[in-house]
């Protein structure tokens, strides 16, 4: 047995696995949900605490140890959060997290509420990308019907439109039967009586 099987040096390097982009999507929203989330319990914090200190007119900051995270998604709402999250393309995901981030330092909401905001940004994403589906559904529509119209107008009939034809016989048809009948200019249509 040779020492390079023990030691695995003629593999080739193990690759990272390609990951679903759904997945990856999901992810990185859900890692913005959870920052956001610690931001706002921080903010909260220190609104606390500067209520606190203007009330007592004493700080007591230092002296108090916060748990890393008191807050937490309840699981069923996770789940409904992570499957919304699944219906954004990719990308979209950037536009999604910028809209989160300008809602959040707009409203600075409480920490119960970053999660509704985030379901209402999702929602958001999911009908601005429902609308582009469609739209784009009706322009493929529409692309195939001109397509199939044009090639209708161009088809020419070889039969010839004479609107003057009638069985009742007039004095201007007798005369116009002795006359050469004038060429007309090119992008006239051209009337001839057949016999």
């Amino acid at each position: 047995m040779s020492l390079a099987s023990w030691f695995r040096w003629n593999e080739p390097p193990n690759r990272i696995s390609q990951r679903n982009p759904t997945e990856m999507v999901v992810e990185t929203l859900m890692m913005e949900l959870s920052w956001q989330t610690k931001q706002a319990e921080k903010q909260q914090r220190e609104r606390e605490n500067e209520y606190r200190k203007i009330k007592t007119g004493v700080d007591y900051g230092w002296l108090v140890s916060y748990p890393k995270q008191s807050y937490d998604i309840s699981p069923g709402e996770r789940l409904q959060l992570e499957d919304m999250c699944t219906k954004i393309h990719p990308s979209y995901c950037g536009p999604v997290i910028l809209r989160f981030r300008q809602l959040v330092a707009e409203y600075e909401p409480e920490v119960q509420e970053v999660s509704r905001l985030f379901r209402s940004v999702l929602q958001e994403a999911a009908e601005k990308i429902k609308e582009e589906e469609e739209a784009k559904k009706l322009a493929r529509q529409w692309n195939t019907k001109n397509k199939t119209s044009l090639s209708l107008t161009t088809f020419k009939s070889r039969s010839r439109i004479s609107p003057f034809i009638s069985d009742i016989k007039t004095i201007s048809e007798d005369v116009e039967r002795g006359t050469q009948p004038t060429r007309r200019v090119w992008s006239m249509p051209e009337f001839r009586s057949t016999k």
